[in-house]
């Protein structure tokens, strides 16, 4: 049955000349509203200032280090300083780098303060952007606009970047509407040659897999299963072997494309306490499932945020079941439900892994228990309720112009109610030495932020590195305590009239050297004793002692490097080196590139031979 009111092919456009303002005007008129609905999601920042969420300091402090470090002439840094109060931790190498790279390049333009927000922006342009193209293979342009509208304001998108400020997470707005784009290009009848498999498809599928990868982890794991899930799901639909096919090239290749940053994240757990990210009772998935309560206080602020994004995973489910009832009914998606029924098998799918019944899934599936909180599916159904809600309100051609005016007015009055929501409920004032510009003065100062727990090296705890240390501390007692507690549950503060240390060094840094990843002391010692380094340990470092190895270290609890000395001349150097697993991950991801050219070049050759009638 064809639809009554779009055409059955929605990318087709009216015929208009090319040189027609009225074709321009309507080429542009869709991404614009996108970018303008953007740009009122942001509206709350840009009149109260930065919203500090639960991530904004890791965010803005990786933002901070990585741009030192290119100044530095580290074109990807691994290591970065100012976590621990200057001991530093191997941050990028464990976080994925598109974001705290595009955070770091804002900041090479922008005002600080005006970093956060900016990238926000972009990053609801994206989602509004990337679901409007997923919509355009389903709906005409008209609706389609408004699907992408939909996701920027489908309350999990502002509940991210308000409340949670995960940048990384946010990302996935744009990255999963183009994977689901891009497996929903199937037609009947086509693609059953070998080589059909090979094409531009999977080359742009291995790409958008990389990105999601690069941009967050527990985002790479859900688009990797979502490509799985949907592929297969196609492939029986259409009964053909191609979305298959195409679906496994694009994860063997895309998951290549990020083996510089997976192969050594994956490796090099090991040399880090990696279970935290996972261990916290209020970071575990049964304790996250919807509307779940909780005896132990400890988990009073958790089940407050879990009650908040309860409300909002129903009320998207909700929408998406009834937009896709209502579409259905009104004919306003195509005949051909074999597009758009992946679609809706998301919301039921992803209203499953929100159910304690589920738990079995989420203990046997690799990887999925890495994801923390079974919410972060909703993700994966932005880009699906934005869509099914634009194709059951839009009103068709024939409708009266009340209808015509009435339901645009209306989505404009939700879209205002979202903003005011994310305003009134999901906003984090920044306490004051959280904001944007302390911030900045304390980065200037050395003096460094806390760590992240997950980071920190194993068997050592981020809590007991002192703040206020030395570059170096040479002490008697190799257990030496650095450090008093004034605030029970704060770090230690340290200061020269502790009398910790017999002495204490400051780092030079020849000019050749790039300072984040390179130390040294060229200093006399007046006695045998332990060279205390604010500096934490882990593997990557190359450590040199009067130019020879350093030897055995000695463990701390605080995860500082410790090294025996003697009286005399002393020059220590420590050198961040590129290990054999970060070596791996880059050759991995050069021979994806080269591979994905080949696929690339294939599937070009196809299409050209079957244009021709060769195939």
């Amino acid at each position: 049955m064809a639809p009554t009111s779009y055409p059955s092919r929605p990318n087709q456009q009216p015929t208009l000349g090319l040189n027609s303002k009225r074709f321009r005007w309507r080429r542009l008129a869709g991404p614009g509203l996108v970018l303008l609905a953007a740009a009122l999601a942001t509206v709350p920042q840009l009149l109260r200032g930065n919203s500090c969420g639960h991530d904004f300091d890791f965010h803005l402090v990786s933002w901070f280090d990585a741009l030192s470090a290119w100044r530095h002439g580290i074109v990807y840094p691994h290591w970065a300083p100012s976590p621990n109060y200057g001991a530093g931790e191997a941050r990028f190498l464990f976080y994925p780098p598109l974001t705290w790279m595009a955070g770091a390049l804002l900041g090479l333009v922008l005002p600080w303060t005006l970093v956060p927000i900016a990238l926000t922006f972009l990053l609801f342009a994206a989602t509004g952007l990337a679901t409007r193209a997923l919509a355009r293979e389903l709906i005409s342009p008209a609706p389609a606009t408004v699907a992408g509208c939909a996701a920027i304001f489908s309350g999990y998108a502002l509940f991210t970047a308000y409340e949670r400020s995960a940048m990384g997470e946010l990302a996935g707005g744009f990255w999963i509407p183009l994977l689901l784009a891009l497996l929903l290009r199937v037609r009947p009848g086509s693609g059953r040659g070998f080589r059909q498999g090979f094409d531009g498809t999977a080359v742009a599928m291995a790409l958008v897999l990389a990105g999601a990868w690069l941009s967050n982890a527990p985002l790479g794991v859900m688009a990797s299963y979502l490509l799985a899930a949907v592929a297969a799901t196609v492939g029986v639909l259409y009964r053909s072997w191609v979305p298959i096919a195409r679906a496994a090239i694009a994860a063997a290749l895309g998951i290549g494309l990020a083996g510089f940053y997976l192969a050594p994240a994956a490796y090099e757990q090991r040399w880090v306490d990696i279970g935290q990210a996972t261990d916290d009772p209020g970071e575990k998935i049964e304790n996250s499932f919807l509307f779940g309560k909780h005896a132990d206080p400890l988990l009073a602020l958790h089940d407050i945020e879990l009650r908040r994004v309860s409300l909002i995973a129903v009320s998207m489910i909700v929408v998406a079941l009834i937009g896709a009832f209502v579409a259905w009914r009104r004919r306003t998606l195509p005949a051909d439900t074999r597009r758009w029924v992946p679609l809706l098998a998301l919301p039921i799918a992803v209203l499953v892994l929100q159910l304690p019944t589920s738990l079995p899934l989420w203990n046997l599936l690799p990887k999925l228990r890495f994801l923390q909180f079974p919410w972060r599916w909703l993700v994966v159904l932005e880009a699906p309720m934005g869509l099914f809600f634009a194709a059951a309100v839009w009103p068709r051609v024939s409708a009266g112009r009340l209808r015509r005016i009435g339901v645009p007015v209306a989505c404009c009055g939700l879209a205002l109610a979202a903003i005011w929501t994310a305003d009134v409920l999901f906003f984090q004032p920044c306490d004051d030495e959280d904001a944007v510009a302390p911030m900045v003065q304390v980065f200037h100062s050395g003096a460094g932020f806390q760590g992240t727990d997950e980071y920190e090296p194993v068997g050592a705890d981020d809590t007991l590195v002192a703040t206020g240390l030395p570059d170096a501390c040479l002490v008697s007692d190799p257990d030496a305590t650095l450090g008093m507690v004034d605030t029970a549950g704060a770090n230690p503060d340290w200061w020269v009239e502790q009398n910790s240390c017999n002495r204490t060094y400051t780092a030079t840094v020849q000019p050749a050297k790039s300072a984040p990843e390179h130390l040294q002391f060229s200093e006399e010692v007046p006695e045998d004793g332990y060279l205390i380094l604010r500096l934490r340990t882990f593997p990557a470092w190359r450590l040199t002692l009067n130019s020879k190895p350093a030897g055995a270290l000695i463990h701390r609890d605080d995860g500082l490097i410790e090294i025996p000395v003697q009286k005399g001349p002393l020059r220590v150097s420590a050198d961040w080196t590129t290990t054999p697993d970060v070596l791996a991950g880059r050759w991995l991801s050069g021979i994806a590139l080269c591979l994905l050219g080949g696929v690339g070049w294939l599937g070009r050759l196809t299409v050209a031979r079957s244009r021709a009638g060769l195939s």
